[in-house]
């Protein structure tokens, strides 16, 4: 799979041949693209389409940023966590410090790791069902379920609400090698993007774009209506949710070539802060050690591998999280 900011920004077509139900176009990158024609007709845009004014204004939140170079990372104790609420406390301060936390000595067994889920808020159930067992064997048709390399991404953009919290516990990892995690804080990325061209910030808080789910027989998932990159409290004008997902997005109708153009270079420009190494977390998960992070803020990945895996995990809930957090407050 080719990701989207590999295409050349000067990229044009130098030859269209039209064949009974498709168009095929070489491009000056040289890669061949087919077009069917009832997809154009239902993808092509209105020539009337007047530019729309954006807020520029964006606030981050308080927040800490964890340099990649320090593998000291925010941990807690899983005794600690399930037997006392100062340690719950702590491990919820370091998710919503830091976007993210391990948590040592868990027991080797589902059981115990949806405990810990569950410690915090009800386990958010999906179409992939509710707390996760698998292995790399394509149960479902997502790249999760591959043992292929995962870029950086925030789960659930086809959702109108997507899962605030999502922890993986790595119970095994045999004849093979690889596959270590990583993560990327949207928000720092974000504060990065606003100091070299606030434009750009503002063109990804504002122009929506599509996303589905539609990997899997039978399902066709989209939010109730598009959304932003980055979206914004409207009253405090601040980022509060980072979607960024290149598998899931679709393909945008109803806007101008000026939007395109605006969001587009935006978007590659984001795309190169998040995949700056000063930006990337990489770390290799061992069984006992759980990882939880914040899905609205930190994109999570993982390198390719060989041999069996077997993970387990679930989404949070989010209003429980929040409830939750502040409680212990």
């Amino acid at each position: 799979m080719n990701s989207l900011f590999q295409v050349p920004k000067d990229i044009n077509a130098k030859k269209i041949a039209y064949e009974a139900e498709h168009a095929e176009v070489h491009w000056s990158d040289g890669h061949r693209g087919l077009y069917p024609f009832d997809w154009l007709i239902a993808h092509q845009n209105p020539t009337n389409l007047t530019p729309r004014k954006y807020h520029e204004e964006v606030e981050l939140r308080e927040y800490k940023f964890h340099d990649p170079a320090n593998k000291d990372y925010p941990t807690v104790p899983f005794e600690a966590v399930m037997s006392q609420d100062r340690g719950l406390s702590e491990w919820l301060e370091n998710i919503q410090t830091w976007g993210f936390c391990f948590v040592e000595g868990v027991p080797l067994s589902p059981e115990a790791t949806q405990a810990l889920i569950e410690r915090i808020a009800f386990i958010r159930h999906t179409h992939y069902g509710g707390f996760w067992d698998f292995t790399a064997d394509m149960t479902f048709k997502d790249t999760a379920y591959t043992t292929e390399f995962l870029g950086g991404h925030t789960d659930n953009t086809y959702f109108t609400d997507p899962a605030r919290l999502q922890l993986f516990h790595l119970l095994s990892h045999t004849d093979g090698s690889g596959g270590e995690s990583l993560l990327i804080d949207g928000i720092e990325a974000a504060a990065r993007l606003k100091k070299q061209a606030p434009g750009h910030v503002a063109a990804l808080s504002n122009i929506r774009q599509p996303a589905h789910s539609s990997g899997n027989q039978d399902v066709c998932i989209q939010p109730v209506h598009q959304f932003p990159v980055l979206n914004i409290d409207p009253e405090t004008l601040r980022l509060y949710q980072v979607r960024w997902n290149n598998y899931d997005r679709g393909a945008r109708q109803y806007w101008g070539i000026e939007s395109q153009e605006e969001w587009y270079d935006a978007a590659r420009e984001y795309n190169n802060i998040l995949n700056s190494p000063q930006m990337q977390i990489w770390t290799q998960l061992k069984p006992g050690t759980a990882l939880i992070f914040d899905n609205w803020r930190m994109l999570h990945g993982r390198a390719e591998f060989t041999g069996k895996r077997r993970m387990c995990g679930g989404y949070g809930m989010v209003s429980f999280y929040d409830i939750v957090h502040l409680k212990q407050l």
